[in-house]
C-alpha cells in the first residue's frame, strides 16, 4: 500500500509550472530582486486581499513579529503575553526586542489562548497581547480586543498559520494594530523559500515599519533609527502573487477535505471510543485547516505505527514554549500550564493539503485506527 505525504508541495507545483515559469522568468528579466515593483505589486495585492490594510513585506514571519513589537516601542523592561502552545518564534521575538513572554494557558478544545486567563496575567510592566490564530482558525478576537482596548495595550495578531480565515467576516490578521503572517513553504500560501509580511490599518505605524526593515532608513543612506535588514525578495514576491489568485480556492479544498476526515473517523468508530478527538471548531471563526490536528491518547506509540505504515504526519508541538530550555529564566516549571502540557502529550497532525484525495484520506484513517487501537 502507497503512503501518504503529511503535506505534498510536488502536487501543487504540478498545476502551477507555467505559471510559475512566466513569473520568475520576469524577474530574471527584469534583474531587479530585492523590494522593487514585483514586490510593490504582491504588496498591493495583498492589501487588497485583505480589505485595504497597508501590506508590508518582509524577510520571514519571525521578523514580521520582530518588527511589528519594535514599531510598537516594546523593549527592555517590557512584556508581552502570549501562549504557551505555539512554534517558537511567537515568543522569541520579544527577546529579540529585549522584552519577556509572559504565558497564559490555552482553551483546551480549540488550543487557543484562553482570554479568561489574559487579564490575570497583565501587569503595569505588560505592553502588548500577542495571541496566535492557531493550525487555520482564528482565536477569540472580540473578547481579547476588549481587554487590549480596556487596558490600553496594543494587539499584534500572530496570523502566520491562519491568512484567509476569518473571524466575523473580518480576516486574521486584521484586528489588531498589527497582523503577521509567513510565507514559509509549508503554509498556506508558502514561497520557495523564506517570506514574511505585515498588515496594519494604521498609517503612521505603516511608515515606520517600512523604514525599520530597510535598517530604519527614509531614503537611502539617511538613517533615522536602527532597524533591520529584513526585505521581501523579488522572486518570493512573484511566486506568492502566482499563488495568492488559487489560495481562496485552496482553502475550500482544505476545508472538504477536514469534512471528510470527520465523516470518516466517525464512520470508523473513532470519535465515539475515544481513541481520536478532532479540535474543536471556534464557532465565530472559519478554518483554513494549515493542520488537521487530533488528540490521541499513547500519541507517541500512535505515530511510530503510522511511520512504519508510511503515512505522514507531524506534532506541533512536542515541547510547549514555557518548558523550553532556552526560556529558563523565566522560572516556569511542569504543571504551570496544565492545558498546553497535555496538549503537547496528545496532539498529533494528519496529512492535509488540497490535492489530498479521498483514497489517501482512507488510508490515513485506516492506518490511524489500528495504530489507535494497538497502542
Amino acid at each position: 500500500m502507497d503512503g501518504v505525504p503529511q503535506l505534498d508541495l510536488k502536487a501543487q507545483y504540478a498545476t502551477l509550472r507555467e505559471e510559475m515559469a512566466r513569473a520568475l522568468s520576469a524577474v530574471l528579466e527584469s534583474q531587479s530582486f530585492v523590494l522593487g515593483p514585483t514586490v510593490e505589486r504582491f504588496e498591493a495585492e495583498m492589501s487588497a486581499y485583505l480589505g485595504g490594510a497597508h501590506a508590508i513585506g518582509c524577510a520571514s514571519g519571525t521578523d514580521a513579529l520582530i518588527l511589528s513589537l519594535a514599531a510598537l516601542d516594546v523593549g527592555p523592561g517590557h512584556e508581552v503575553v502570549t501562549s504557551p502552545f505555539t512554534f517558537f518564534a511567537t515568543a522569541s521575538c520579544a527577546y529579540k526586542v529585549g522584552a519577556r513572554p509572559v504565558f497564559v494557558d490555552v482553551e483546551p478544545e480549540t488550543l487557543q489562548i484562553d482570554p479568561g486567563k489574559v487579564e490575570a496575567a497583565i501587569t503595569p510592566r505588560t505592553r502588548a497581547l500577542l495571541p496566535v490564530h492557531l493550525f487555520g482558525q482564528c482565536c477569540d478576537m472580540d473578547a481579547l480586543l476588549e481587554i487590549a482596548k480596556r487596558r490600553n495595550l496594543p494587539l499584534v495578531e500572530d496570523a502566520c498559520q491562519g491568512l484567509s480565515a476569518k473571524h466575523r467576516g473580518r480576516h486574521a490578521g486584521t484586528m489588531g494594530r498589527t497582523g503577521t503572517y509567513s510565507f514559509f513553504p509549508s503554509k498556506n500560501l508558502g514561497g520557495y523559500g523564506d517570506g514574511g509580511l505585515i498588515a496594519t490599518g494604521d498609517d503612521a505605524l505603516a511608515t515606520r515599519l517600512r523604514k525599520l526593515r530597510v535598517h530604519g532608513a527614509e531614503t537611502r543612506y539617511h538613517h533615522l533609527e536602527v532597524g533591520w535588514n529584513s526585505r521581501l525578495d523579488a522572486l518570493q514576491a512573484a511566486v506568492l502573487s502566482v499563488k495568492l489568485r488559487h489560495l481562496d480556492a485552496w482553502s475550500e479544498a482544505r476545508a472538504k477535505n477536514a469534512e471528510r476526515y470527520d465523516r470518516m473517523l466517525a464512520d470508523a468508530g473513532l470519535i465515539a471510543s475515544g481513541r481520536v478527538r478532532p479540535l474543536g471548531r471556534a464557532p465565530y471563526s472559519t478554518h483554513i485547516f494549515h493542520q488537521y490536528t487530533v488528540r490521541v491518547p499513547a500519541r507517541d506509540r500512535v505515530a511510530e505505527h503510522l511511520k512504519a505504515r508510511g503515512i505522514g504526519h507531524a506534532i506541533y508541538y512536542p515541547v510547549p514554549l514555557h518548558l523550553q530550555e532556552c526560556f529558563r529564566d523565566l522560572g516556569h516549571r511542569e504543571g504551570a500550564f496544565p492545558v498546553a502540557e497535555q496538549a503537547a502529550r496528545e496532539v498529533l497532525s494528519l496529512p492535509m493539503y488540497p490535492e489530498l484525495t479521498a483514497a489517501q484520506q482512507e488510508r490515513v484513517v485506516e492506518a490511524l485506527g489500528a495504530a489507535a487501537k494497538a497502542a
